[in-house]
């Protein structure tokens, strides 16, 4: 590996902060104009297929109706006795809440990205969907899970968004703050329809499949959901009706993904043992090589041996996208990488660290696709995107990150490669080392697929969001724990992934 990634864009680099070892910090922003309405974004195509034939709300009441007039007269009487936490909660969501849906499933990814420990025999239990107080408590929100949920819960976070802009302009029915000067705006006004609520479609949804994902969070997400939906009332940006229906819309929304995803192959990711040695005796016999866990305790099978089986959301063939093979061990080439490895662990400074500790993202923490919704979130919001915007650019990236975390299993499994610890005696980490094989890099095509598609969004910040990505890669590198073709195939293969989302972008009517 020639590239100099120690050097890429280090400017950028540092004005990430160092938010990845910690949970996602709520961000300093408030209501903001949004840089664009986007009148026609209910023609735009939704990523499930959905459209208003299958979800219909009723026609609105007509703002000179009695029952109109009754609904803004109970809004202005409810927002007399605003409390102080209601005027907290109202500035916490913001006019774009989307963002703050993700932060609280970035949380929830960080809580529960807890290896399950051993029982006292020594055996291993795994988390189970059907008995999620454990023990062990389910889910171990490990990265092939958090991009999953983060990918579930965009897309129908986007999803709904088009069915609501579609209603919002078929009925025009303005805000209740343009109706009757009474009625206060928390907000910075716009001349945005509220019928259908975008917001109510958003706390709906993002309930729903959060809490399908993480089924102990029920309650605090009932609570969350709550919250959200009277923040949008006393805000006076929606009647009654207009959250009614948002909810409707949301919920409906969030079953069809949520049906998806009953099928999408996920419940078989974490296979048996016996079918885990198959995958391994496999790769042996295939290419004279195998992965072996070093863990101590040992867990008895790799990290979701099956998750390259996965449904993909933009690819039809997960062989498509499989990466070349590895260097053969022995090699010049595998040679040549060893000596690579052994200098960087005998010259290991301290910019060399600080990147590989940047870029960790290991346990207890929001995992590399949680870190690259964070970077998404801090554009979003410097670029001032109105909601269904924000929902488009982390679905299409999440996507992208799911696919390319898929892709990248279908070859760990396939290839089953050692990592540089089990073949180079003596050799010794900066960082904890994963269960599972190491060809191609997981950070590496997480973050290469993110940026990529980010880059797509972002033209004027491609090159940073690259550097940034190729950065991550060569951290694990830095750290030990992967070959340098393990970090330059693996980014190159994200962003092959990552085109397939790009298409699926360029063809959804939204340009």
């Amino acid at each position: 590996m020639k590239r100099l990634y120690s050097i890429l864009l280090l400017l950028g680099f540092l004005a990430l902060n160092s938010c990845e070892k910690e949970l996602p910090e709520l961000l300093n922003y408030r209501s903001y104009e949004f840089n664009d309405l986007d009148e026609n974004a209910g023609e735009w195509n939704t990523v499930l297929g959905i459209t208003d034939s299958q979800i219909q709300i009723e026609v609105p009441a007509g703002v000179g109706s009695s029952s109109y007039l009754q609904e803004l007269q109970q809004l202005k009487d409810r927002q007399k006795s605003t409390s102080g936490e209601e005027r907290k909660s109202v500035t916490y969501w913001t006019s774009n809440p989307t963002n703050r849906w993700n932060e609280i499933a970035l949380e929830l990814i960080a809580k529960y990205n807890i290896i399950p420990g051993p029982n006292d025999d020594g055996t291993y239990t795994l988390p189970n969907p059907a008995s999620p107080e454990g023990p062990p408590a389910f889910p171990f929100a490990h990265p092939p899970y958090a991009c999953r949920a983060l990918a579930y819960l965009s897309v129908a976070q986007y999803d709904g968004q088009v069915l609501a802009w579609k209603y919002k302009y078929r009925y025009n029915r303005p805000a209740p703050y343009s109706v009757d000067e009474d009625i206060a705006s928390a907000y910075v006004k716009s001349t945005l329809p509220s019928y259908p609520s975008e917001g109510a479609v958003v706390a709906e949804a993002s309930k729903a499949i959060l809490t399908a994902m993480f089924p102990l969070e029920k309650e605090y997400l009932e609570q969350k959901a709550a919250e959200h939906l009277n923040s949008i009332y006393m805000a006076g940006s929606a009647v009654q009706s207009d959250i009614d229906a948002g909810v409707k819309i949301g919920k409906e929304v969030a079953a069809i993904a949520l049906t998806r995803a009953s099928g999408d192959g996920m419940k078989n990711a974490q296979a048996p043992k016996a079918v885990s040695d198959s995958i391994k005796n496999a790769a042996l016999e295939r290419f004279g090589w195998a992965w072996d866990n070093l863990e101590i305790p040992v867990r008895p099978v790799g990290l979701t041996p099956l998750f390259g089986k996965v449904k993909m959301w933009s690819i039809d063939n997960v062989e498509s996208v499989r990466p070349i093979p590895p260097p053969a061990i022995g090699s010049k080439a595998y040679e040549d990488d060893v000596v690579l490895l052994k200098n960087y662990a005998k010259n290991m400074n301290e910019n060399y660290r600080r990147i590989a500790n940047f870029w960790q993202d290991g346990l207890g923490t929001y995992t590399p696709p949680g870190h690259w919704n964070r970077i998404a979130k801090e554009i979003i919001v410097e670029e001032k995107l109105n909601p269904i915007r924000t929902a488009r650019v982390y679905a299409y990236m999440n996507m992208a990150i799911m696919d390319g975390g898929i892709s990248c299993w279908d070859a760990k499994y396939y290839y089953h490669y050692p990592r540089p610890i089990q073949m180079i005696e003596g050799f010794e980490t900066i960082a904890g080392t994963p269960n599972f094989p190491s060809y191609t890099s997981g950070h590496s095509v997480f973050s290469a697929a993110g940026s990529e598609v980010l880059a797509y969004f972002f033209p004027d910040r491609a090159a940073v969001l690259r550097g940034w990505a190729e950065e991550a890669a060569i951290s694990r590198v830095y750290g030990g724990i992967h070959w340098s073709f393990d970090a330059t195939v693996g980014t190159d293969q994200g962003r092959k992934v990552a085109t397939f989302s790009i298409d699926k972008a360029r063809l959804d009517a939204a340009e």
